[in-house]
């Protein structure tokens, strides 16, 4: 993958935060996806979370498995530790990776083949044991870096560029991760920056397992009437003597609208996107009603947006555990090893 660093150089006047961090601060290397990508928006929201935040960079532990939305933790943060693992596998990398720091702000990035295909197990798991991080699935229905199969997540009846419908159920995550234990739950759609801005602050501040399903169009190879993550593609090739993979450049697709409200977005390829974002007078911390909606809104042919689910008082891996206070890296060997008497008042609990 190529790697294009932006300039350093800052306008003096840029606006700086309380840590003293200008926005371009929290910016990552130049975006090598397709123009127009969803996943270009949610990272710009990430940088404008963190910078209204004041975290500072170094701070930040940014992991991702595999996939278009899995290259995105190099386009922000810059300055912050960063690990991507392999296809699936994320979810486990940081777990250990929080049980040894506790003192890092964990930021998960994944996608709907990462996440609810090969890494669904996975994904499974670390919703339920609590651990605390922020996970955001970039979800478009395809794998964009294979030409666009249909994910885990595509709609059943949608066809494919090729003309074949997809006749398979799709996961909805946002109810996979309530049910399994997640204390913060939220979907949003990347174009509404206002409404995803807040979100991601909130899962960011959350102590336990936050999650957010994100709905990023694949302006290459989502290109079907009905789907609610799809953007016009274009491809041009001459059978006779060459094949070329052109993908046409598009604008970001931005959309604001009040709580409550039915917003249909128009796709580049006519076809219509219907958010429905919850009411000022919904209960977030109902899971029962959380689930419900969410079901509603999709017999309704709608994407529900907005906080879904939230536990009052969350508890993370660590409150589960019971582990000490300080980061288990950070621990010496009198703190490991407490001696013999220990030892065999460990061993005679166990006869």
């Amino acid at each position: 993958m190529t790697y294009i660093a932006k300039p350093k150089l800052h306008h003096p006047t840029l606006l700086k935060n309380k840590a003293g961090y200008t926005r371009r601060d929290y910016d990552g290397a130049i975006s090598t996806l397709c123009a127009g990508c969803g996943h270009d928006s949610i990272s710009a929201t990430i940088v404008q979370a963190c910078f209204e935040l004041d975290i500072l960079p170094h701070q930040v532990a940014k992991l991702s498995g595999i996939g278009c939305s899995s290259k995105a933790p190099t386009y922000f943060l810059g300055g912050s530790h960063g690990f991507n693992t392999v296809h699936g596998r994320m979810p486990s990398v940081m777990t250990g990776a929080n049980l040894a720091n506790r003192d890092l702000i964990y930021l998960g990035v994944s996608g709907d083949g990462d996440s609810a295909s090969i890494g669904f197990g996975q994904f499974a798991h670390v919703m339920r044991r609590g651990v605390n991080m922020t996970y955001i699935v970039m979800n478009n229905g395809v794998y964009g870096l294979t030409k666009g199969q249909f994910s885990a997540t595509a709609d059943r009846g949608s066809v494919s560029k090729k003309g074949v419908a997809n006749s398979d159920s799709s996961i909805d995550m946002v109810s996979v991760a309530i049910l399994m234990g997640a204390t913060f739950v939220g979907r949003s759609f990347s174009g509404d920056k206002q409404q995803l801005v807040p979100l991601i602050k909130a899962a960011i501040q959350h102590r336990g397992a936050a999650f957010l399903d994100v709905i990023s169009p694949c302006v290459a190879f989502n290109n079907h009437p009905g789907s609610t993550k799809s953007y016009d593609y274009v491809r041009e090739h001459n059978e006779a003597v060459n094949r070329v993979d052109f993908i046409e450049s598009k604008a970001e697709i931005t959309t604001e609208y009040a709580p409550g409200a039915l917003q249909e977005v128009a796709q580049h390829d006519g076809s219509i996107l219907r958010l429905r974002k919850l009411d000022e007078s919904y209960d977030p911390s109902n899971k029962g009603e959380a689930l419900a909606r969410v079901q509603q809104a999709e017999a309704a042919g709608e994407v529900l947006t907005g906080l879904l689910y939230v536990e009052p008082m969350p508890k993370d891996l660590h409150a589960n555990l019971n582990t000490v206070d300080a980061p288990l890296n950070t621990l010496n060997a009198p703190d490991l090893c407490p001696g013999q008497a220990a030892l065999d008042k460990l061993n005679a609990s166990l006869r």
